[in-house]
């Protein structure tokens, strides 16, 4: 399998790569024609945030089944049409979190000491402090916005400082930011307050120019801001404007809505202003770490199915996906036997989970349920990343139900399929640790394996009828690794669930359907 790397990342990815059986291409920073071309038989991709991974890139690789961001940021990735192509996103969260907060803390104190003006005077020969006075931290406000791993890192390296910090995040349960010594308030209460900004928050519809014109204003002359997120949290139009309106005080950045930074933009020569050029996990130590982390996570995903770290998609780790493992295999297989069992039309698929099911990540089964589902009756990719948005897009009604009744089983799977005008129940267990089991079809119960072959046969419940369907098996060549009976009395039908040692030929339907009583049969491969 062929993993391309297109931008550049530390020696580890490749080593790591090619010890998990993979090909590795790398070829940082080719021209994007042979980008193209070289990513055409790639199974993995691996970029920084050089490469932008489009759509139309995406489609010039149609074996790709991961792209992996060896970084945290994935606004260069489209994300979406990632999904809806099965192509599963990851990225390496944390490993660069300290290289980036203490980059963002250093733009900081290069621009409140001038440090970069001082150093350009003493190359040049000269030794003048005129115009370089600086500004002491202590004592003074900072707002962090966005208090995630970088954020709360950054914070607490201000708080170093003597400073208050003022933090702003949606999401952070206020007792952690007490803990951490950060006042929450809303952005309108922290802009008026703040001796600094540090911006630390995920670039999205919501967070575009948060920096903008009006934002601005708002706060007081002689503000600071240090950007060292993503680039267009800034409206860099209206942030020049109020440098030069003396508003602004002064801004440091590493990041820029347009990379590279044009070299025409004034952000480049203006004095006001520190550029770096997006050096945030730039630390050989950083490298290193998103390195091994994304390599061990292709492995995982490419030669176990083990998704870690997925922005796309569940992600579990460890024990949880040691747990997780059987019970995906389950799902795929009542997935499987639903669609053989179709009369028609679907409507709707309701999945009920209970017991010790409602503890794992109840996302990744319904995905393998529908994987399971699609894969038999549809040509296209279907996998665990998409199969959610392809039923959608189908038109199939998804229900997703939390039950109560396990029916004597420590964990219950109860899949349920509309179709045709009639509804087809399915239901599994996991035994022990590791041994997925079908315990119901319909209104029959027994327990039985979803391994190799099996063939599925509902009959009248009468003397001699299974000894006939084991004599059509025999006359077949079929030998029988296992049986499971289920009956219904009130109906007076039975269900038998049988393991076979090999792939039946085509003649063993009709046989088995001339019996005096058998109404239908149905061979899965699982």
């Amino acid at each position: 399998m062929k993993v391309l790397l297109a931008d550049k990342v530390a020696e580890e990815c490749v080593a790591l790569l090619e010890k998990g059986g993979m090909t590795v291409d790398n070829r940082p920073g080719l021209p994007h024609d042979e980008k193209i071309a070289a990513i055409a038989d790639a199974v993995g991709l691996v970029v920084r945030s050089a490469t932008t991974v489009d759509a139309a890139m995406m489609d010039a690789a149609p074996l790709l089944r991961v792209i992996g961001r060896a970084g945290s940021g994935v606004d260069n990735i489209d994300v979406e049409a990632a999904t809806e192509r099965g192509i599963l996103v990851m990225n390496a969260p944390g490993e660069n979190t300290l290289s980036a907060a203490e980059h963002a803390v250093s733009l900081l104190l290069s621009m409140c000491r001038n440090i970069p003006e001082a150093q350009a005077r003493m190359r040049a020969g000269e030794w003048s402090k005129k115009g370089l006075m600086g500004v002491e931290l202590v004592d003074k406000t900072v707002g962090v916005i966005g208090l995630g791993r970088i954020g709360q890192a950054v914070a607490a390296r201000l708080k170093g400082f003597g400073m208050q910090v003022l933090g702003y995040d949606p999401f952070l349960p206020p007792e952690v930011a007490d803990g951490l010594g950060i006042e929450l308030l809303e952005l309108e209460d922290i802009w008026p307050q703040v001796d600094f900004v540090s911006l630390h928050t995920p670039l999205t519809d919501r967070t575009r120019h948060l920096i903008n014109a009006e934002v601005l204003a708002a706060m007081k002359p002689g503000v600071r801001i240090v950007n060292a997120a993503r680039g267009g949290l800034v409206d860099e139009a209206a942030m020049l404007e109020s440098l030069d309106a003396n508003h602004l005080a002064g801004a440091a950045l590493d990041v820029y809505e347009h990379e590279p930074l044009p070299k025409e933009s004034p952000l480049r020569s203006h004095a006001k202003v520190i550029c770096t050029p997006h050096l945030g996990a730039s630390t050989g130590e950083a490298q290193e770490k998103v390195a091994v982390r994304i390599a061990e996570q292709i492995n995982a995903y490419l030669n176990e199915g083990a998704i870690r770290n997925a922005v796309n998609s569940f992600s579990v780790e460890g024990p949880m996906a040691t747990r997780l493992t059987p019970w995906l295999r389950l799902g795929e297989s009542l997935g499987r036997l639903h669609a053989k069992l179709l009369t028609g039309p679907v409507t709707e698929i309701s999945m009920e989970c209970s017991g010790d099911l409602l503890d794992l990540p109840k996302q990744a089964v319904h995905a393998a349920v529908l994987h399971g589902f699609l894969q038999v009756l549809l040509s296209r990719n279907v996998n665990l990343v998409n199969a959610m948005s392809i039923a959608k897009e189908n038109g199939y009604r998804i229900v997703e139900v939390q039950g109560t009744d396990t029916v004597g089983f420590a964990g219950l799977l109860k899949v349920c399929v509309e179709a045709g005008g009639g509804i087809h129940v399915l239901a599994g267990s996991v035994i022990g640790h590791d041994k997925p089991k079908l315990v119901q079809v319909n209104r029959f119960y027994f327990e039985t394996e979803l391994k190799d072959w099996m063939l599925f046969v509902r009959n009248l419940d009468q003397p001699g009828r299974l000894a006939a369907i084991t004599s059509v098996l025999a006359e077949h060549n079929l030998n029988v690794a296992d049986l499971a009976l289920g009956r219904d009395e009130e109906l007076g039908m039975a269900f038998n669930a049988v393991q076979l040692d090999h792939e039946p030929n085509g003649e063993l339907s009709k046989a088995l359907l001339a019996l005096d009583g058998v109404e239908w049969q149905c061979a899965v491969e699982f």
